[in-house]
């Protein structure tokens, strides 16, 4: 631990001198000849390549040692990890109850502007009744592109899967699921454990609302050996079950998206199942590291944790790897306090070097922008819509 701490005070006391050194060289290059100007500015060059790519932040709290995720050298290395990876992460997730293909009740239908409105419900096989939207556009005509559209928290548990018919976003001053499938496609929601008309399904019923339903769940479901997060991951999957089985969509042309958890419903998803052929993530793009490092584990809620990550030695970025090579796109502000920038860029780096293996660059982009919170601006939604319109 000793150690640690002096390699990263040595790390520390590095960056500040070559920072100044630089400062001192780019200004002050006019006294000093050439040749001195550019040897010490390439001694600086090499010697900050060395420690950007030291990606470890030394001994974390509670003594464990932090760890970097070893790049693949090539795209079939990768695909032999997947197999393990997965398998680490199904267990990780806790006893799984079977997944199967959901009969579904249609409550109601509505013909909305520019698409019909399905209220339907389904039993997913635990005793708990799921109930989500899907919208139909009007100029739907065979099978056509599909969106798994996953609702963000926000402490907003009444909301849930009413984020795709309001305007749930402050920077934009529309309901995203309705323009999407203006836009042509067919749009599917649901609430997620504690959410929405499903806020009071914990093990005391009506007594508990919402964010103690949310707490008394992730403890039950820890007694009999399962997650939260698992649980709610499987439901996403029998939603994308049913999906994919309607008669309007195309099986080989569904994407799924979201914001903040919606964007970890997303990823994660995506990563697990491989029907997911295009994914756009935004915001929580979270390095589990990185969040530890900054004092930051607050920022999500109990839902969001998964025993044993860090001691597999498996960080975001190994995740979100099992994606590649399917189109993916992050989306994340360099000041979204869940996500700190540091730990962003390391996953947006491992993402760029696995596409690059797989010689489809093109199909990984990551987006951090400057001076931007936990938000969905409207410069994120028009480049939500060109990747959605390009891969999909």
């Amino acid at each position: 631990m000793v150690f640690g701490k002096m390699l990263l005070h040595f790390y520390s006391a590095f960056s500040t001198i070559t920072s100044d050194i630089a400062g001192m060289v780019f200004q002050n290059t006019h006294d000093m000849t050439p040749r001195v100007g550019f040897c010490l500015a390439g001694a600086i060059f090499l010697g900050s390549l060395c420690f950007a790519k030291d990606e470890t932040l030394g001994v974390l709290k509670g003594g464990f040692q932090s760890f970097s995720t070893t790049r693949p050298a090539t795209a079939d290395e990768w695909e032999k990890r997947k197999i393990e990876l997965r398998k680490t992460l199904w267990k990780l997730l806790g006893d799984i109850p079977p997944i199967f293909t959901p009969e579904v009740t249609i409550k109601k239908r509505e013909v909305k502007d520019g698409y019909t409105l399905e209220r339907f419900t389904f039993d997913n096989g635990v005793g708990d009744t799921v109930y989500g939207y899907i919208l139909i556009p009007d100029s739907h005509k065979g099978r056509g592109p599909a969106i798994l559209y996953n609702h963000y928290h926000g402490g907003k548990y009444k909301q849930g899967k009413e984020e795709v018919l309001t305007k749930a976003f402050s920077k934009l001053d529309f309901a995203t699921g309705e323009e999407l499938a203006r836009k042509g496609y067919v749009v599917q929601a649901i609430d997620a454990y504690a959410f929405g008309e499903r806020r009071f399904q914990g093990p005391a019923g009506k007594k508990e609302e919402g964010g103690k339903t949310e707490s008394s769940l992730f403890k039950t479901f820890l007694w009999e050996g399962r997650t939260l997060w698992g649980m709610m991951v499987r439901d996403d999957i029998l939603a994308l079950n049913y999906l994919a089985s309607r008669p309007e969509v195309d099986s080989n042309r569904i994407a799924a998206m979201g914001m903040s958890m919606g964007s970890t419903r997303t990823w994660w998803l995506a990563a697990l199942d491989e029907r997911i052929k295009v994914a756009v993530s935004v915001a929580c793009l979270t390095r589990y590291q990185n969040l530890i490092a900054q004092g930051k584990v607050h920022a999500h809620g109990i839902y969001y944790y998964v025993p044993n990550m860090l001691k597999e030695h498996i960080d975001t970025e190994s995740v979100i790897g099992l994606i590649a090579p399917r189109p993916h796109l992050t989306l994340t502000g360099d000041k979204d306090g869940g996500s700190p920038a540091d730990g962003v860029k390391i996953i947006n780096a491992f993402q760029k070097h696995l596409y690059k293996c797989y010689e489809k660059k093109q199909n990984f982009r990551g987006i951090l922008y400057p001076g931007v919170d936990h938000t969905y601006t409207p410069e994120m939604w028009e480049v939500t819509l060109r990747w959605l319109k390009k891969h999909l």
